[in-house]
C-alpha cells in the first residue's frame, strides 16, 4: 500500500517536474519577445515626445532604506513641468523629515506635503491616495511607492509610452535591491528569477491587464471612470485592481521597457516569508486558477522530491538535470538581459533554496485566509482586507 502510494506520488512529482519545462520555455520565449518588443518601442519614441504637466502622487507610511536618495531621484527628472505630491496619515510619521530636506533641498522644485487623516478603508495608502488627489493640478497622474528609485528619463518614457494609442495605463518592470539580510536576497531573487517571469508569461499569453506598485501612470479621467481609489479601499493588491478595473474599460495596459529599482527591507527570514505569504494568497484571492497552476512552475524542488522517490533512478538525474538548466537560463536571462539585476549571478546559488521555500508557501497559501500586513492581522477574502478583531 505504502509502495504504490509512493510510485504514484513519484508520477505526480515526475509530471509536475516535466511541467515546469514547459513553463521555463514559455519564460525564456516571452523574455526574448519582450526584449524585441522593447528594442523597437525604444527606437520609435518620439524625439520630442508631447510633455503633459504631470502629477507625481506618493502615499508614505514610515521610512524605507535610502528613501532621501529614492525621493531625490524624482527631483531629477528631464522633464519641464511636472510636481511632486507626498501624502502622511500621521502627523507624527518618521518619513516627514526626509520631505522637508526634500523640499529645503530643492526649492524650485513643485513638491507638498499633504496631511491625510482619515481613514476611508481597510488599505490606508489608497486611503491617503483618495486624500491626495483633490490636490493634484495635472490632469496625468503617475502613483508609485516610497522604495522606488528611477532614473532621470523616467518621465519621458512612462509619458510617451502613455501617449500610445488606446493606452489607459503604464506601469514599470522593476528589480529588487537586496542589502545584507537572507531575506532581503531571497525577495530579490524571487522578483528577478520568479515572479517577473510569470508577468512576462501572463503578458505574451493573454497581456497584460494589471498594475505594478513600481509605476502606475494614468488619466485622471479613467482612473474615475474605474470608480476612483473610493474603489479600491479595502484591497491588499490596490495596484493589480487599479491596473485591472482600467483594463475593463477596454483601454491598453502597458509595460514600459524602462526598469526601476525597488530598495527592499531588511527582511529578516521570518518577515520574508510573511510577506511570501501576504503576496501568494492575494494572488490566489486574485487570479484562484491561474494561481493553482503556478504548482507547475516549481520544477527544482518538485525534479529534487522525484529524484528521491525515484532512488537515484538515471532517468530522474536526466529530469533534474534538464530543469536546473533551464531554471538558471531563466533566471539569467530574465533577471540579467530584462531586468539588468546584476546581483542575479552571485545570488543563483540560493535559487534551489528560494525555490523550495516558494513551494512550501504555495502549499500553505491554500490553508487559510489570513495575512499580516504593516504590524496588522486580516482576513482576505476575493482580494479584500478586513481586520481580524473586527470579525470576532
Amino acid at each position: 500500500m505504502i509502495h504504490s502510494f509512493l510510485r504514484i506520488f513519484e508520477a505526480l512529482t515526475g509530471a509536475a517536474a516535466a511541467a515546469s519545462i514547459v513553463y521555463y520555455g514559455l519564460c525564456l520565449w516571452s523574455a526574448e519577445a519582450f526584449l524585441e518588443d522593447a528594442a523597437v518601442a525604444n527606437s520609435d519614441l518620439p524625439a520630442a515626445p508631447p510633455l503633459v504637466p504631470v502629477s507625481i502622487l506618493k502615499p508614505l507610511k514610515g521610512t524605507d532604506l535610502e528613501m532621501y536618495e529614492n525621493f531625490r531621484s524624482h527631483c531629477l527628472q528631464d522633464y519641464p513641468d511636472y510636481e511632486i505630491l507626498f501624502g502622511i496619515s500621521d502627523p507624527e510619521d518618521p518619513a516627514i523629515p526626509w520631505v522637508e530636506r526634500l523640499l529645503a533641498e530643492f526649492p524650485q522644485h513643485q513638491i507638498r506635503l499633504l496631511h491625510c487623516p482619515a481613514k476611508l478603508g481597510a488599505n490606508t495608502k489608497v486611503s491617503t491616495l483618495a486624500q491626495m488627489l483633490p490636490h493634484a493640478r495635472n490632469r496625468y497622474l503617475i502613483v508609485n511607492d516610497s522604495d522606488i528609485r528611477v532614473p532621470p528619463d523616467y518621465l519621458r518614457r512612462v509619458m510617451a509610452a502613455l501617449a500610445g494609442p488606446n493606452i489607459g495605463l503604464v506601469t514599470c518592470p522593476y528589480r529588487g535591491i537586496a542589502n545584507r539580510t537572507l531575506g532581503s536576497r531571497l525577495e530579490s531573487l524571487g522578483i528577478s528569477t520568479d515572479f517577473f517571469p510569470g508577468v512576462l508569461v501572463a503578458r505574451k499569453l493573454e497581456t497584460i491587464k494589471f498594475g505594478l506598485g513600481s509605476t502606475l501612470a494614468f488619466e485622471r479621467r479613467h482612473l474615475e471612470a474605474a470608480g476612483g481609489f473610493e474603489a479600491f479601499l479595502d484591497y491588499l493588491a490596490d495596484d493589480y485592481q487599479i491596473g485591472a478595473s482600467i483594463a475593463a474599460l477596454g483601454l491598453g495596459v502597458q509595460l514600459s521597457s524602462l526598469t526601476v529599482d525597488s530598495h527592499l527591507p531588511q527582511y529578516t527570514l521570518r518577515s520574508f516569508l510573511d510577506h511570501q505569504l501576504r503576496w501568494a494568497r492575494t494572488v490566489r484571492d486574485s487570479r484562484y486558477w491561474g494561481y493553482l497552476g503556478l504548482g507547475a512552475t516549481f520544477g527544482l524542488p518538485w525534479a529534487l522530491i522525484t529524484l528521491f522517490l525515484a532512488s537515484g533512478a538515471g532517468w530522474a538525474w536526466t529530469l533534474l538535470a534538464v530543469v536546473a538548466l533551464l531554471r538558471a537560463a531563466v533566471a539569467l536571462r530574465v533577471g540579467r538581459s530584462v531586468l539588468h539585476d546584476h546581483q542575479v549571478v552571485r545570488l543563483l546559488f540560493w535559487l534551489p533554496i528560494r525555490d523550495a521555500l516558494a513551494l512550501c508557501v504555495w502549499v500553505q497559501s491554500f490553508a487559510g485566509h489570513t495575512v499580516a500586513w504593516r504590524g496588522g492581522s486580516y482576513r482576505l477574502k476575493n482580494g479584500k482586507l478586513a481586520s481580524v478583531a473586527s470579525n470576532k
